[in-house]
């Protein structure tokens, strides 16, 4: 995201945009990939909602609460872009508000990836993670990536 400084989080994580709803997908290779046709949408809130139910030295996925969300409403799966932009949205909205925080750098992308997106970037959520006991590794020479050493053994279940 950009000028994050000029945007109202909070604001964005309370707009529903008409959230929860479903789309029913045509394309044959988005339906092979994601193991079906229906897809859900979930509100920016209900991922704030997720998020906040990880307690300290516990981690999240982006897939594992995408995962919850579709099990939960019936789809085959939950669209992974909004996703993503909402995970972050989550984060900033956190940051952006000075009481009641949402652990948000608990969650992380696949693989244990931390989420260079997050207010402060890699080294703000490495910082906060490593406080909490975990150990943090890079990966790549060139396209260098930072994950969570073992982070399934950390896995908390929604």
């Amino acid at each position: 995201m950009a000028n994050e400084d000029k945007k109202d989080f909070n604001a964005m994580l309370n707009d529903s945009k008409d959230m929860p709803k479903f789309q029913t997908i045509t394309d044959e290779k988005s339906i092979k990939k994601y193991g079906g046709d229906r897809m859900y949408f979930a509100p920016p809130i209900d991922y704030d909602k997720v998020m906040r139910l990880v307690p300290p030295g516990k981690l999240l996925t982006v897939g594992a609460i995408r995962e919850y969300f579709a099990d939960r409403s019936g789809a085959d799966f939950t669209e992974p872009i909004t996703a993503g932009i909402f995970v972050s949205i989550v984060a900033w909205a956190s940051f952006q508000r000075n009481e009641d925080p949402t652990p948000y750098w608990r969650t992380l992308k696949a693989n244990g990836e931390l989420n260079a997106k997050y207010p402060g970037g890699i080294e703000a959520q490495k910082e906060m993670l490593e406080k909490e006991g975990h150990t943090i590794i890079q990966k790549g020479r060139k396209n260098i990536r930072y994950y969570v050493k073992d982070y399934e053994k950390a896995l908390f279940t929604i």
